[in-house]
């Protein structure tokens, strides 16, 4: 049953990443190349020797075909759940096949849902893993940047958090960071 599950979501979660990505597609933390201050940090291999970002579920379905001038691999990454995969790049993208992930960074999306309301609240805040790539962080986090930006981010996140898929997605990502900062 699982699989006719998520045969017949996919159009679905497709749709609204696509929708959730277009909300993002000119918009950045700066009004100009944020990469010009840092050399493109975020884009640049780890320690490891690789990059990448974690894809939401499905959003891999968006790379399966070669896409010219966007050299990439798939990677399976099962840290937020199951049967992830992390797109690894060499560095460089057409603005327009950014991951979400990308698009999102230096911020991620929190989302709350509290028991008097049950209506799910997301906000963006600052993505504790930029802190060793990001300059905006130190030069002053969410004020330095594009509130246009922001408001983006948040507007994103507010679509993703009304797909159970995506949710969960964001959910698990959550609860990672929260665990990770009491370390």
């Amino acid at each position: 049953m699982g699989n006719l599950m998520e045969w017949l979501a996919a159009p679905f979660v497709i749709k609204t990443l696509k929708a959730a990505r277009a909300l993002l597609n000119d918009r950045t933390p700066l009004k100009m190349d944020c990469g010009r201050l840092c050399g493109a940090a975020c884009c640049q291999p780890d320690e490891t020797g690789e990059n990448g970002m974690l894809l939401f579920p499905f959003e891999e379905k968006l790379y399966r075909k070669p896409i010219e001038g966007f050299d990439y691999k798939l990677v399976d990454d099962d840290r937020l759940f199951k049967g992830g995969v992390r797109l690894v790049c060499e560095g460089e993208c057409p603005r327009e096949h950014r991951p979400l992930a990308c698009r999102i960074f230096p911020l991620r999306i929190r989302v709350a849902c509290y028991d008097e309301n049950p209506e799910v609240r997301v906000r963006a805040e600052l993505d504790p893993r930029a802190w060793a790539v990001c300059p905006l962080l130190e030069q002053g986090g969410l004020r330095t940047m594009s509130q246009d930006f922001v408001t983006a981010v948040e507007e994103a996140g507010w679509l993703l958090s009304r797909n159970v898929y995506l949710l969960e997605a964001l959910l698990n990502e959550q609860r990672m960071m929260d665990e990770t900062r009491k370390l």
